[in-house]
């Protein structure tokens, strides 16, 4: 155990990404750290979020294939199993063992701050310059009046079923939801989504539409502009009555209405750190918190709760924290649904100038090379472009859209033009050859504008006349001085 009277440079609430991606960049700095852990190193990501869902959705779009040729119905313990064995591969590198070869301390149990500079983990008193919460964050439960509790998953207990939902009722119509609904129903599952208002509610309409397409085309029943009144148990399952007098009949209800964040007996009173109304710890842009000794990343922000995201505010937040940098978080904010189609999209956080005009330009996938040789040719490739040219967002929706949005993402984060895209070589084809196609668009666009029209016609004139002079003063006697007899 650690000793009340040793000083820690970096103390780490929590082991899930950010706690540590923060961890190993202070201890590479050469910070005395120490992680400390309630439960098991990994995080949501690992054990129930990222490794299994992306897991399932491959063993789905896979068992989908086989029913389509083979009629052979999906073995569902084999796919646990394959789950199983994906998580124990990703495993080692976040395990304590590892988190100590990188120079991390690891300690188990609860901690609580107890003041400036000091906190208590399970009675063990701790002292620390500086601190990172990375506490994480976990399900919201909507409080649905009646429901069985026995009859209910979330995001992070799904996985403990030891068969799959014979009647899935998914209560939200978030990335979450969309991307279990659309797997459990290629797996066999009766799934019916029950949304307050759309699914997919961040995205572009277009985008949306194609995956409720796809969605539905998988066998999932979406109701949208829908809630629940009340839940009635029954020895099958729950019958759950609607507000326009409708009812769903389900085996099991997954609960996919969002996350809160883990702040709860923190002891967050006691240092001086500020939470916003949900319970998000309050960070600047440097991701340090109203404490300037406490820092904060992950879902416990109130920044989107994605992995990359918690990962990349973690080292900043600790690369600020043990050598005085002041680097701020990247405003380019990009974010994958790994439906089928996915729908991958940037957005930056920095709004530009008020006012400021905005275009997008947008290439269909059934104008798209790869994606027509592919027969995958729903979806569309759009990016938004302001005034000067700058790319400050834009979405795709398509097979790999994830990875074709990584240009996409560079672009707004170094504050590209389209000219820059467009003038680098792009290899064909493929589909991230969708955002080279519409940033030409855009050049192509901007150069028929009738100014830059008009300056390029003038240019070309120009270009002539001086090529015409060249010429002209190349034969002997055409221009005085030439050479030839006056």
């Amino acid at each position: 155990m650690a000793s009340s009277e040793a000083m820690i440079d970096f103390l780490v609430l929590g082991g899930g990404t950010a706690g540590i991606v923060g961890a190993k960049t202070a201890a590479g700095f050469g910070a005395r750290t120490v992680l400390v852990e309630q439960q098991r190193t990994g995080g949501d990501c690992l054990w129930t979020g990222c490794v299994p869902s992306k897991t399932l959705l491959s063993a789905a779009a896979q068992a989908k294939t086989l029913r389509e040729h083979t009629g052979r119905e999906a073995d569902f313990p084999a796919i646990r199993e394959r789950i199983a064995a994906a998580i124990g591969t990703i495993e080692p590198v976040d395990t304590p063992r590892a988190l100590e070869r990188a120079g991390v301390k690891v300690l188990s149990g609860r901690i609580t701050f107890t003041g400036p500079g000091t906190a208590e983990l399970d009675g063990l008193p701790l002292r620390f310059r500086q601190a990172l919460i990375a506490t994480g964050g976990e399900p919201v439960n909507p409080g649905v009046p009646g429901l069985d509790p026995a009859r209910t998953v979330t995001s992070e207990t799904i996985w403990d079923l030891p068969g799959l939902p014979a009647r899935l009722a998914i209560v939200g119509g978030g990335p979450i939801a969309c991307e279990l609904g659309q797997a459990l129903a290629r797996l066999g599952s009766d799934v019916t989504m029950i949304v307050r208002s759309r699914i997919l509610a961040k995205e572009i309409p277009e985008a949306v539409d194609i995956i409720r397409e796809s969605l539905r085309a998988d066998g999932v029943k979406i109701l949208e502009n829908s809630r629940i009144t009340r839940a009635t148990s029954h020895p099958e399952g729950v019958l759950l009555e609607l507000g326009d007098g409708a009812a769903v009949d389900a085996s099991t209800v997954l609960l996919a209405t969002g996350r809160i964040p883990r702040t709860t007996g923190l002891g967050l009173e006691h240092v001086g750190v500020n939470t916003d109304g949900r319970g998000h710890v309050v960070t600047d842009s440097r991701m340090r918190t109203s404490n300037p000794r406490i820092w904060a990343a992950g879902d416990v922000t109130a920044y989107p709760q994605f992995t990359h995201l918690a990962g990349v505010h973690a080292s900043v937040a600790a690369s600020n924290a043990v050598l005085g940098f002041r680097r701020r978080i990247s405003t380019a904010v990009p974010r994958v649904t790994y439906t089928s189609p996915e729908i991958a999209a940037v957005t930056s956080t920095d709004g530009g100038e008020p006012g400021m005009s905005r275009t997008s330009r947008t290439v269909w996938h059934s104008h798209l090379d790869r994606a027509i040789t592919e027969d995958r040719t729903e979806g569309f490739t759009r990016l938004l472009v302001d005034r000067g040219g700058r790319v400050t967002g834009g979405t795709i929706v398509g097979p790999r859209a994830g990875e074709s949005l990584a240009e996409l993402s560079l672009a707004v984060h170094k504050k590209m033009r389209t000219s820059d895209i467009a003038g680098a070589t792009h290899a064909y084809p493929t589909y991230s050859d969708g955002v080279w196609n519409a940033a030409v668009l855009d050049v192509r666009e901007r150069l028929g504008s009738p100014v830059t029209s008009t300056a390029i016609k003038v240019l070309a004139r120009i270009r002539r006349l001086a090529m015409d002079m060249r010429r002209l003063s190349s034969k002997p006697g055409t221009l005085p001085g030439s050479g030839g007899q006056h």
